[in-house]
């Protein structure tokens, strides 16, 4: 029973492995065809390192040995945060209005006196 879940581990961890690698191509793309800036090339650089990250965890058989595989993957799921957070409040912005409510012109509801 104990090889079948290995080799169910490991298939796991393959097929983890290939869905970060394509999300990693996707904003290397990005960051080639549309120009997608420094972004784009640091998300990229941070799933490819995810996705090897997971074949070695096919190798170790688990996720946090050795120490480093544990610091390599935390390393990447931080920089998923910022990115995540910096993507967050950049759509914030955006849906501001441009101008401040205090420089809009009011119309009063009272009457004139």
């Amino acid at each position: 029973m104990l090889s079948k879940v290995d080799g169910l581990f490991v298939t796991a961890n393959y097929i983890e492995a290939a869905l970060w690698s394509i999300i990693g191509a996707g904003f290397l793309l990005h960051a080639i065809l549309k120009r997608g800036g420094a972004t784009s090339t640091i998300a990229s650089i941070a799933f490819f390192l995810f996705g090897i990250s997971d074949v070695i965890e096919t190798r170790t058989g688990a996720w946090w040995r050795p120490w480093w595989l544990l610091g390599m993957k935390g390393a990447c799921i931080a920089v998923f945060v910022v990115l995540l957070a910096r993507y967050a409040l950049a759509r914030r912005r955006a849906a501001q209005p441009a101008t401040p409510d205090m420089a809009r012109p009011r119309t009063s509801t009272h009457p004139s006196r």
